[in-house]
């Protein structure tokens, strides 16, 4: 059964930053980016008709996703709060319930905590706090991590505001490097999570995490990475082959891609942390068809950027499939895993 949304939205995350958007936040963070491309909405598989996030870098030998490590301070933002605001419908309904319930028993039991203190991994936007905070229960303080200033504006003004319990959330900004976080960095942490991001890390980030997170004694709440598999209905002779090569892209330059949680796994156990995993597909289906396209695109043009040579095919594949999508005739479930990870406390928690 198809979960109901209830993520808490304190804003409107805008399209584009403005002077009243950016008034107030520029003397703590930085003068935020103030424009972002708009897709277009022709088919093709052409990264400049995919939103910044959904699909390849424009600019040849860039990370498709995300990066996270300091490149330099004109680097451009990896991800357009168009495509965050546009999957965060689908994020909040996907994400795991079941999980909740364990990692509320360990936040319950921390000792002599009023309240609690969140680190959120690149953030972007703030999602996983809109959709987080109101059900967990108590005074929570949330930091929230990304290398983007103007994602980081956003995540601040959209924030959730209220517990579950009617309690205050609080919420600050860092701009760094998610990368090479140290226990030390996650010093005071009660929990640490994030959305969609394992799979864009390479083997050693995920190891670095995983020893930041048991080093502080903290829970991990890992959600969305991609787990490789995706279902049409109706189906194509054409989606494995396309599958194959946008699961091929997603692991150039080391990093994971569908691999991720699997590693994330083997390396939060060797340091002692209970891992549990859920699955949290997307449904997309006829209401869902905007996300749909988009995801499409990105998805399809990731693969013809791995393999050239399917650029013909898979041109006619895309043209299809966004025709079937625009007739309401089209549904897709987007395989996705969540990860939560039980580190053992180092101050006297049960």
């Amino acid at each position: 059964m198809r979960k109901t949304a209830t993520t808490q939205r304190a804003g409107r995350i805008p399209a584009q930053a403005g002077p009243r958007d950016v008034a107030g936040v520029e003397s703590e963070m930085g003068n935020p980016t103030s424009s972002v491309s708009s897709a277009s909405t022709g088919p093709g598989t052409d990264a400049e008709s995919v939103i910044p996030g959904a699909g390849p870098a424009a600019r040849p030998g860039e990370r498709p996703t995300v990066r996270l490590r300091e490149d330099g301070p004109e680097e451009q933002p990896r991800y357009a709060p168009e495509w965050l605001e546009l999957r965060e419908p689908a994020d909040a309904d996907a994400r795991s319930l079941d999980l909740l319930d364990p990692l509320r028993i360990r936040l319950a039991n921390l000792p002599g905590k009023a309240g609690v203190t969140v680190h959120d991994l690149g953030c972007g936007t703030g999602s996983m706090g809109r959709w987080l905070a109101p059900r967990l229960d108590g005074p929570q303080h949330w930091v929230l991590h990304d290398r983007d200033p103007y994602l980081l504006h956003f995540a601040a003004v959209a924030s959730a505001r209220v517990a579950a319990d009617g309690s205050r959330v609080t919420v600050e900004t860092r701009r760094g490097d998610v990368g090479r976080l140290t226990p030390d960095a996650l010093a005071g942490a009660d929990l640490v999570t994030a959305s969609a991001l394992l799979d864009v890390l390479t083997r050693e980030e995920i190891e670095t995490l995983a020893a930041a997170c048991t080093g502080a004694g903290c829970p991990a709440l890992l959600t969305l990475s991609v787990a490789g598999r995706v279902d049409f209905s109706p189906s194509d002779p054409m989606d494995t082959e396309i599958a194959e090569a946008f699961n091929a892209h997603q692991r150039r330059s080391g990093l994971l891609g569908p691999d991720a949680v699997t590693v994330a796994c083997e390396a939060f156990s060797e340091l002692g942390a209970t891992v549990r995993l859920n699955p949290s597909a997307w449904r997309l289906g006829p209401a869902e068809s905007a996300l749909t396209a988009q995801w499409l695109r990105g998805w399809v043009g990731a693969a013809v950027e791995q393999r050239p040579e399917l650029r013909e095919r898979a041109d006619r594949y895309l043209r299809a499939r966004l025709e079937a999508c625009e007739a309401g005739e089209l549904s897709v479930t987007v395989h996705h895993t969540d990860l939560l990870a039980l580190s053992r406390p180092t101050g006297g928690a049960a």
